[in-house]
């Protein structure tokens, strides 16, 4: 078969093979072939017979990543689309859900329609390919998060075994020095039943070992935060800790991608968004939210960073305090209101490359001292106001 005619490929991809459509410069499908991923050196043999430089467009679904290195490797142009859009397009023209029709799909959508938005091409279907190193970055953090959440799991363990015998504590912290000393005797106390000592001494060795493995995850993240010139520079913003900045670095990638903060707020579900109707109602607005579709790491991690930057910053404080009426009212909103302002100064760092100020630097034309937590107001803040009338008087 002459595949020299061959413009662009749709692949989809499951876990052991993919279904790959092949269409001419007229649209029309040449030929479909099945890739089995056993064969290594069969796949190899079938993709370099595609043309380099082909365009290959696969859905986003687990297992990706693999797929996506080797076609690059070979000369081609892999491509992600947005699994939910290509389901919502199939279903929009009324076709049942198969390999065949999944990969004819995927090789029509490089035909579709292009937008241009500041000389970058955006394409409806199209979400971000990440490169290999961000791809490793999340892997430590998904690690290091399954880690975590295996060691609360195996805490809540052990309280419920506690619990479940009537064995009471004055301690704060049970897994704290004291409490661990008194967890230990516990396995040893021959008037606790025989199962609870075992599931004791279980359930303390398995902690152990958690604890020396999230802190070897916690020192790799630490490292990569100490070499990254932008890690360095996020950790200046009140709230962000190593942690909580690596998780954010790596969960945004490459903030280039994004066209403007709106962009990365709506990505972190940060951005509130609105389901009105434009009926009149009484009380409320409904269906308020904050999105759906995004990476919900991002919006905890920002959200986590809000909690410390109330406590420590008074320009974020003052935002709270605002939105909670001093706390009184909407504390959870509250916190989302400063972590979408986080947010949003932490893009404005990340793309300009500068170090975070409490005191914002004047904008072009305006006053010169002005506060960023009311956009456009150019009000002054609060203390230097009173300084100058101090001055004056």
């Amino acid at each position: 078969m002459d595949y020299r005619s061959v413009v662009q490929v749709g692949l989809d991809v499951h876990r052991t093979f993919s279904t790959a459509s092949l269409r001419d410069a007229a649209g029309h499908i040449i030929t479909r072939q099945r890739l089995d991923h056993a064969d290594r050196d069969k796949l190899l043999q079938q993709i370099k017979r595609w043309p380099q430089g082909t365009p290959v467009v696969l859905e986003a679904t687990f297992g990706w990543g693999w797929l996506s290195d080797l076609l690059l490797a070979l000369g081609m142009q892999p491509h992600l689309a947005s699994s939910r859009k290509v389901a919502a397009w199939r279903d929009g023209r009324g076709l049942a859900k198969s390999n065949k029709t999944d990969a004819n799909l995927l090789s029509e959508l490089w035909s579709e329609r292009t937008t241009i938005v500041r000389g970058k091409t955006h394409r409806w279907w199209e979400v971000w390919l990440a490169p290999p190193a961000v791809r490793q970055q999340r892997e430590l953090l998904r690690h290091r998060m399954y880690l975590v959440q295996s060691q609360t799991r195996l805490k809540n363990r052990i309280h419920a075994t506690l619990h479940r015998h009537g064995i009471l504590h004055a301690y704060t912290d049970l897994f704290g020095v004291k409490g661990l000393n008194f967890l230990q005797q516990l396995t040893q106390d021959m008037t606790l039943v025989e199962s609870a000592r075992q599931t004791l001494r279980d359930d303390l060795t398995l902690l152990k070992t958690l604890r020396q493995h999230i802190a070897q995850a916690t020192r790799q993240c630490r490292a990569s935060m100490r070499r990254s010139a932008d890690g360095q520079r996020l950790m200046t913003l009140p709230g962000i800790s190593s942690v909580l900045g690596y998780t954010i670095l790596t969960e945004i990638g490459q903030v280039d991608r994004f066209d403007n903060c709106r962009s990365l707020l709506r990505y972190s579900l940060l951005a509130p968004m609105s389901d009105d109707t434009g009926e009149p109602c009484e009380g409320k607005p409904i269906g308020r939210r904050i999105g759906h579709a995004g990476r919900a790491t991002l919006q905890w991690a920002f959200i986590e960073a809000s909690h410390t930057a109330v406590r420590r910053s008074p320009f974020f404080r003052e935002i709270f305090n605002r939105r909670t009426h001093d706390g009184k009212q909407d504390r959870g909103r509250g916190y989302i209101t400063v972590a979408n302002r986080l947010c949003r100064i932490a893009f404005s760092m990340l793309r300009h490359q500068t170090n975070y100020q409490e005191i914002p630097p004047a904008r072009p034309g305006g006053m010169k001292h002005q506060s960023s937590s009311r956009p456009e107001v150019g009000q002054l803040y609060l203390e230097l106001a009173r300084n100058r009338q101090v001055s004056e008087a």
